[in-house]
């Protein structure tokens, strides 16, 4: 694989027009753009169509986390849209699981497109344990990460988001194909930001990861450009 398609940009921005911007300008230096709530909510639907049409592959970054009939729908929506990669919350359980992904091959097939890949999003990278006390997950980050991602390949999901310094430890358990997608991504001239487990680049693919999701380190760059090919020297 391309160093620069294993790289998605994070398009956190408030508006459509923002949006557009990035892609113009980030068009043919990375793989997939990211968009989450903040960009979703603000532009709606045309800015997944926006992206699709410069391109550039969609990851729809919404952790679905509903009952299961409610994210049965929203992943066929999803799939309608075109996009290529969605986030479901595994602490939804296993039904909620199954339906999302038994949606999205039911949808895809329908529709005679390629199934986009559902990915479980296991413990988001600002928490620790201490954190997950407090929400009354009293077991060991490492054990509770195993546990969701165990029960997400038994489920059929088709990869997983988490931490870069937690790819270690669940690699033992995921099959051939599964994909390990991670945010945390800061290189090594960038600042830490809000994040607990980071990584670099070039660690986080040493770890075995498949997708790194960046984003301020691009975004607040003087130079983006540059700061992708300094980030892809540093995969390389």
């Amino acid at each position: 694989m391309v160093a620069r398609d294993r790289i998605a940009f994070a398009l956190d921005v408030e508006d459509f027009s923002s949006a557009r911007w990035w892609a113009h300008t980030l068009k043919g230096y990375v793989g997939y753009f990211k968009i989450g709530p903040e960009l979703f909510i603000s532009a709606g639907p045309d800015v997944v169509r926006e992206i699709k049409s410069e391109g550039f592959k969609c990851f729809l970054d919404l952790k679905f986390h509903d009952i299961p009939n409610t994210v049965s729908g929203a992943v066929r929506s999803a799939v309608r849209l075109g996009v290529d990669i969605m986030t479901i919350h595994l602490l939804g359980g296993r039904d909620m699981i199954k339906a999302a992904v038994d949606s999205a091959k039911k949808e895809a097939m329908a529709l005679s497109r390629p199934t986009p890949k559902i990915v479980g999003v296991t413990v988001l990278t600002s928490l620790d344990e201490d954190d997950l006390s407090d929400v009354g997950i009293n077991r060991p980050l490492k054990d509770e990460e195993i546990s969701l991602v165990r029960l997400a390949i038994s489920c059929g999901i088709d990869g997983v988001v988490c931490s870069p310094m937690d790819i270690g430890y669940i690699r033992p358990f995921i099959p051939g194909g599964f994909v390990v997608i991670t945010p945390g991504i800061r290189p090594s001239w960038a600042t830490k930001g809000d994040q607990a487990r980071i990584a670099t680049p070039r660690g986080a693919i040493k770890e075995g990861a498949d997708l790194l999701v960046i984003g301020r380190p691009i975004r607040d760059a003087s130079d983006p450009a540059r700061a992708i090919e300094k980030i892809i020297e540093e995969i390389t």
